[in-house]
């Protein structure tokens, strides 16, 4: 498995291709799931081959942005299925990698414990300092595709996404859950006003 190597091929073509009005669903976001994905299997003590799926599956899981955001999580597990061989993945360890992807798609149902880092990592943000931040570009996102219109809609949207989500892993729970709730105080106080 040639992590590094399908890590360069798979990052420039996010950089050249993904839709420029992605705001969220970015390079950046890419980069920053990679990372929590690192950091929560630390956490979950995986190493070895499993923290290289783990990767692999943080780096494509948002691929099928490149053709649109409908299924875009299938559309993801097909661009591994057609780049992975050519990096020495075998078809045990894509279709390990696929379950991480799928298990990214909301709302969450990770079948096993690398689905659980995966689908933690994809919302880390949630329980963090720049859960504002990272938010407002996924507004961005939204107000481009007419999904939401205003901002008491999209703070609506984040109180009911919030409520219902739930993280998987004793360390996403451990590091995120306090500031998550933090996060979701101040957007209710936000919709008191």
């Amino acid at each position: 498995m040639d992590y590094p190597a399908v890590n360069k091929v798979i990052i420039q073509k996010l950089q050249e291709e993904l839709p420029e009005h992605l705001s969220y669903h970015s390079v950046a976001h890419v980069l920053d799931v990679i990372e929590a994905t690192i950091q929560i299997a630390a956490g979950e003590g995986i190493s070895g081959e499993a923290l290289v799926l783990l990767k692999t599956a943080a780096l494509f899981h948002d691929t099928g942005f490149l053709f649109g955001a409908k299924d875009h999580e299938q559309k993801s597990c097909e661009i591994a299925e057609t780049y992975l061989p050519g990096f020495g993945y075998d078809q045990a360890q894509i279709d390990k990698i696929k379950g991480m992807i799928m298990a990214t798609k909301i709302p969450q149902t990770p079948n096993n414990h690398l689905e659980q880092i995966l689908a933690d990592a994809d919302l880390d943000y949630l329980g963090r300092d720049d859960f504002f931040t990272i938010g407002n570009k996924l507004y961005d996102e939204l107000a481009m595709f007419g999904i939401i219109t205003n901002e008491r809609d999209w703070n609506l949207l984040q109180e009911r996404f919030l409520e219902s989500h739930n993280y998987h892993t004793a360390t996403a729970i451990r590091n995120r859950n306090a500031k998550k709730q933090e996060n979701l105080d101040i957007i209710k106080s936000k919709l008191a006003q």
